[in-house]
């Protein structure tokens, strides 16, 4: 099983793929560690700020690294934002049949009513630079792109309690 964690910054993606690879002890692939290590060794010109070329450009690697995983009977987890919407147009359904795609969104009220903690939670798993101009109109945008441009059926939308929301979704992964 590959599992594939996408979402708005600030969703808990890295925080849930930390959370599955205790459980289930599969490993994972952070896409954002693998962006820096392009961007950082030269092998591209693309930076941090470029996300929609980011998806583009690391798409294609991550696509590979699923199909190769499944192909051996590897389990993984792959987190990120760089996941296009259309992602399932680039698998076979003997693929489709070994991916899980969750999609973590926060609605407009959550983000509203919990913005100051979303945003104390920033670097719970990893050290984040935190943009002091991230605004609760722009995590909402962010958050509203994924839920308009994903499938229903993939997402897991946060809309009152966090942990509780978390909980469940791993359990329904059992």
């Amino acid at each position: 099983m590959v599992i594939i964690i996408t979402g708005a910054s600030h969703t808990g993606k890295t925080l849930l793929a930390q959370k599955l690879l205790e459980k289930f002890k599969y490993p994972y692939l952070s896409i954002d560690h693998l962006k820096m290590g392009l961007i950082r060794s030269g092998n591209t010109k693309l930076t941090p700020m470029d996300d929609d070329k980011l998806t583009i450009y690391l798409w294609p690697i991550i696509r590979e690294t699923i199909k190769t995983a499944i192909e051996n009977n590897q389990n993984l987890i792959i987190e990120g934002c760089y996941i296009p919407s259309n992602w399932k147009d680039d698998f076979s359904s003997e693929y489709i049949n070994s991916i899980k795609l969750i999609c973590l969104a926060m609605s407009d009220s959550f983000i509203k009513n919990n913005f100051e903690e979303i945003m104390n939670h920033s670097s719970d798993i990893e050290h984040r630079i935190i943009d002091s101009n991230y605004s609760i109109d722009d995590i909402i945008f962010d958050n509203n792109k994924y839920i308009n441009e994903f499938s229903p059926e993939d997402i897991t939308l946060i809309d009152s309690d966090y942990s509780k929301t978390i909980d469940k979704l791993i359990k329904e992964l059992v």
